[in-house]
């Protein structure tokens, strides 16, 4: 007999995270090599664009993690859209996340009404969609090989 719980439960979710890893370990040959590499890590990386007057004008929020940089958040002010500063935001995560972490792919979500073409013209490829996430909208998956 099992009695279920709906709680939010910090603790719990540290617990559950770190039984899945170790799981994930002991089943993969490719987890177990990677739990001790010094990529294993997940590392945040952050690029901001500020105007003239220090206003926050774009930013990128991404972490890389295992020779891959996975991009979170991308925002450019609508006074400052279609001057190529997504694509220098983007250009600039992507090299640091090259140089600095040795990442040799990219990927990020986004939704049908936001960027997908957007990251076509930056070299990203369409890699899976989910229809109807949420109701009416398709998410994408899009990767980059970032060489």
């Amino acid at each position: 007999m099992f009695h279920l719980e709906t709680e939010v439960d910090k603790e719990r979710r540290a617990q559950l995270h770190r039984r899945l890893r170790d799981d994930n370990t002991a089943r993969s040959p490719h987890m177990a090599a990677l739990r001790g590499a010094p990529d294993a890590h997940e590392e945040p990386l952050h690029v901001w664009a500020l105007d003239a007057e220090g206003r926050l004008a774009g930013g990128l929020a991404a972490h890389t993690w295992a020779r891959w940089l996975h991009l979170e958040l991308l925002w450019v002010d609508t006074a400052h859209r279609g001057s190529g500063l997504g694509a220098r935001l983007l250009a600039e995560a992507e090299r640091v996340a090259r140089a600095d972490r040795s990442c040799a792919r990219s990927r990020v979500e986004t939704w049908d009404f936001q960027a997908p073409g957007f990251y076509r013209k930056q070299g990203y490829e369409v890699r899976g969609q989910v229809e109807d996430f949420p109701p009416g909208v398709t998410e994408y998956t899009l990767t980059k090989e970032l060489g």
